[in-house]
């Protein structure tokens, strides 16, 4: 039997949650019935399977003999492929954005879609709308990394928070060397991942496709 891996972002949490639901559950078993007792602890192990399934961390490496291809950086499904003017990293420059959307369902790590260097990495605070929507790239709460490929194509991959997620994670730094199969980040319930590339780069997914992170190849860059 394969064993669920929980993501160290959660890791706390199911802890604090393993005893908020022991004490309660204990509570329970002291002032109600027993039919009472059996339906709580039910209801408690949905709440801590779903917690852990959220929070699960799938072992995935990809194999990448070029070095111009775009791994997905997240699991979800691709809402927009559009030319826009990326203002906060670019400062207006006209950019060709790959939006995915992450439901409370797909897994919520981060990973780098490219070998390369990571020039800077920024966050920024903002609302929490739903992510599904265009404005959520530039108006909710989000972290901007940009990262320079091995063939010199700078390439941004922007974190969105949801209605519902209110912690972005980045584990990028300025500087950092960074590779497929490393996590970039993670986001905690629900959100978006934005990635910005030059115009002329191929795109290999259309709007409404199931992606996975570190497994999907979504994109050839021209270099």
């Amino acid at each position: 039997m394969k064993l669920i891996r929980i993501h160290k972002e959660g890791r706390i949490i199911l802890l604090i949650l393993l005893f908020v639901l022991f004490a309660f559950n204990l509570l329970v078993s002291i002032y109600y019935s027993s039919k009472t007792f059996v339906l709580n602890t039910v209801f408690s192990g949905v709440i801590l399977a779903f917690v852990m399934f959220f929070f699960r961390n799938p072992s995935r490496i990809i194999e990448v003999d070029d070095d111009s291809l775009v791994v997905a950086p997240a699991d979800g499904t691709i809402v927009a492929i559009e030319p826009t003017e990326e203002d906060e990293i670019f400062g207006g420059e006209k950019r060709l954005q790959v939006s995915i959307f992450m439901s409370i369902f797909n897994v919520h790590a981060n990973w780098y879609p490219v070998c390369g260097k990571v020039l800077k990495a920024q966050h920024r605070s903002g609302s929490h709308k739903g992510a599904y929507f265009p404005k959520s790239s530039i108006e909710n709460e989000r972290s901007s990394v940009l990262i320079q490929s091995r063939g010199g194509t700078q390439i941004l991959v922007r974190q969105i928070a949801g209605a519902i997620a209110r912690r972005i994670v980045t584990y990028a730094r300025e500087g950092k060397e960074c590779r497929i199969n490393e996590h970039l980040g993670f986001i905690k319930f629900g959100s978006r991942v934005d990635m910005f590339f030059p115009l002329n780069t191929e795109i290999y997914v259309q709007n409404g496709d199931k992606i996975i992170g570190n497994e999907t190849i979504i994109a050839r860059l021209n270099e």
